[in-house]
């Protein structure tokens, strides 16, 4: 089992990553100054641009939602990986070797190779299957499309493709790309026989299956001639890249909207997934065949940050006995979830895409909005198979049905669903009251609760550029500061120039930070964390995430917002200027401050008391003014 990757190595791959190119695959970037990018933040809805990085130091920041981090937190907030995975693709594609604690150990340089030639194999035979969907022979193959309701777009979207007949018409193309047959062998895209290996996919309509981050992974081929004796749908096995209990069909294309819409539509197959997103449902994903579970679970709590904010997930299933017990055991893997759940049931039975097919996309959309909670579901259907005619079958069906309601994760829904249960049943209130509060007390049905999902992150809004709501920190002891106080203002200004400039400071100026006291309650603590952080840095582009990690939670998104404020600088003379001109200030305020004490002193001070003591702290007065007037460059 991996251990913790050594904090040095995460820095590694910190320092090499470049924020601006891997900001550029997902934001178009403008100059904002010197050092400094802009464009429309991926986080939320925006007109105008408030989204800032700082590629020499590695941050970003958006003034409008206050999302801020470095580049793992970038990566995790578009791909919905977890930390692990993220810092080990981005050392995989940076060149960085990682180490691991407690002697544990990661994926080795051979198992990242090996893993990545999969990956290329893929990605060529994706492109080949696609290409072939054009050819002549792929006729069948078209017509099958176009009958459910799909033309070039849609299947261009999803990259749907076509297997040529034959034995090896994807074999020898991925020879020719240099691929041996052993490594072949290892993709899952081909069967072997007494001869050799040959192709898996033969006379199929092809549907790429790929990860969270757009990565093909496997594929999933169905039927379209009728000497094909294989099942009408044909997936790759599992691989080292495809666990088909961790890949949710469609994700690629609905992992945005899934986090924004706080809302996941799970169908049970390829033109379903297809179906929805063509008439607006732009969250729809599907399993590869098989059953949603626990790594689906994981999968979707992420995407939809499933920490109790609200979010729906809704099944859509046959109305036969498949789709019921398919229904049922999805709602096993509800107690999983604190985002509510949800199932549809087209009419008559039908499935999102033949729904589309025969009624179009506004029926699909009536479909989702139809939806009704899954444990009501799980009730009704549960419950057919008592005989409610009986006092058997009626307590019967109350021993299944009672830990389901006094499961209900909304307090207020269950009294609700106890006086439904009880009308269902035909007994009692205070019976099935009874039975409900003594499911809840043994524990029948796991408190939703007690699970947690992320933690949210801090959202501040501490720029000029833009007015935005109070700050999460207020509330918590540190009150937003008074940019109408002069003080505060400049003492805003020196974190930006420390925050973004470390290495412009002489040794001199680092000792006068160290000494410096700032009046702002937040600017205290960010202060506080720069000197933390300034015994162990190492590298500019690790400056800000150690700073960072030394504030508390509430202050991290002002740490980004400091970090990426626009300079009022247009040159990188101008911004050497202006940094020296603002410690300078910084020294000045300390001198001030100092100053400020001395005064006191003497006025309270009796000069025929302590004569000396007067004297010298005159002298030190005065060398303090002659300090602040070479600061300011006075004569």
């Amino acid at each position: 089992m991996a251990g913790l990757i050594r904090r040095e190595d995460i820095d590694a791959v910190r320092e090499r990553a470049d924020l601006r190119e891997i900001v550029e695959q997902y934001v178009t970037l403008r100059g904002a100054g010197v050092g400094s990018w802009k464009g429309l933040c991926p986080f939320h809805d925006e007109r105008t641009p408030s989204f800032h990085i700082r590629p020499h130091i590695g941050t970003y920041h958006c003034f409008g939602c206050g999302e801020s981090g470095d580049v793992f937190a970038f990566v995790m907030g578009m791909e919905h990986t977890g930390f692990t995975e993220t810092v080990e693709r981005l050392a995989a594609k940076v060149g960085v070797e990682l180490r691991y604690e407690d002697g544990g150990s990661g994926p080795s340089r051979q198992e990242i190779s090996r893993r990545q030639r999969l990956l290329d194999a893929h990605k060529i035979a994706d492109e080949f299957f696609q290409h072939q969907l054009g050819s002549p022979e792929a006729q069948t193959g078209r017509e099958f499309l176009t009958g459910r309701g799909f033309g070039r777009q849609e299947a261009s979207d999803f990259g749907v493709g076509y297997a040529p007949k034959g034995w090896d018409n994807l074999l020898g193309h991925l020879r020719t790309k240099g691929f041996r047959d052993e490594e072949l062998k290892h993709t899952g895209l081909f069967s072997e026989g007494s001869r050799g290996i040959y192709d898996r996919f033969r006379g199929r309509l092809i549907w790429p299956i790929r990860d969270i981050t757009g990565a093909t992974v496997g594929f999933g081929g169905r039927r379209l001639y009728e000497d094909d004796k294989g099942p009408k749908y044909l997936n790759s096995p599992e691989t080292q890249i495809y666990k088909k209990s961790q890949v949710l069909y469609g994700i690629e294309h609905a992992k945005r909207q899934v986090a924004k819409k706080k809302e996941l539509v799970v169908v049970e197959g390829y033109t379903d997934v297809m179906a929805c997103h063509a008439a607006g449902i732009d969250t729809a994903v599907a399993t590869c065949g098989t059953a949603f579970g626990e790594g689906h679970v994981k999968i979707a709590r992420r995407l939809l940050s499933d920490d109790g904010g609200g979010g729906e997930v809704i099944f859509t299933f046959d109305g036969d006995d498949a789709g019921q017990a398919a229904a049922l055991k999805a709602f096993e893997e509800d107690q999983q979830f604190l985002a509510r759940t949800f199932i549809a049931v087209g009419p008559e039975g039908m499935d999102p895409c033949d729904v589309r097919q025969h009624r179009g996309d506004q029926a699909v959309r009536e479909l989702i909005d139809s939806r009704r909670p899954l444990f009501e579901f799980a009730i009704r259907a549960g419950m057919k198979r008592y005989d409610l005619s009986t006092v058997e079958g009626r307590v019967g069906a109350l021993r299944y049905a009672a830990p389901v309601v006094a499961g209900i994760k909304d307090p207020a829904l269950r009294p609700a669903y106890t006086r439904e249960l009880a009308g269902w049943l035909g007994m009692d209130m205070a019976e099935v009251q009874s039975a409900v509060q003594s499911a809840g007390r043994r524990g029948s049905a796991p408190a939703r609760g007690s699970e947690r999902g992320a933690e949210p992150r801090p959202r501040h809004a501490a720029g000029p550029e833009q007015s935005a709501p109070p700050s999460e920190a207020e509330g918590r002891g540190y009150p937003q500061p008074d940019p109408r106080d002069p003080a505060v203002a400049m003492e805003r200004q020196a974190l930006e120039v420390i925050l973004q400039h470390p290495t412009r400071l002489t040794a001199e100026q680092w000792e006068e930070i160290f000494a410096v006291r700032l009046t702002a309650p937040a600017h205290a603590a960010v202060h506080a964390g720069v000197i933390s952080a300034a015994a162990s840095a190492t590298d500019p582009r690790n400056w800000v995430a150690a700073v960072s990690d030394e504030v508390p939670q509430p202050l991290r998104s002002l740490v980004g917002a400091l970090a990426v404020a626009q300079l009022p600088a247009r040159t990188e003379e101008d911004v050497e200027r202006y940094c020296q001109s603002i410690l300078n200030r910084l020294v000045e305020l300390k001198i001030t401050h100092q100053k400020a004490n001395l005064l006191g002193r003497l006025q309270r001070m009796d000069p025929r008391e302590s004569p000396e003591e007067h004297q010298r702290l005159n002298r030190e007065l005065m060398e303090l003014e002659q300090r602040r007037r070479a600061l300011r460059g006075d004569d």
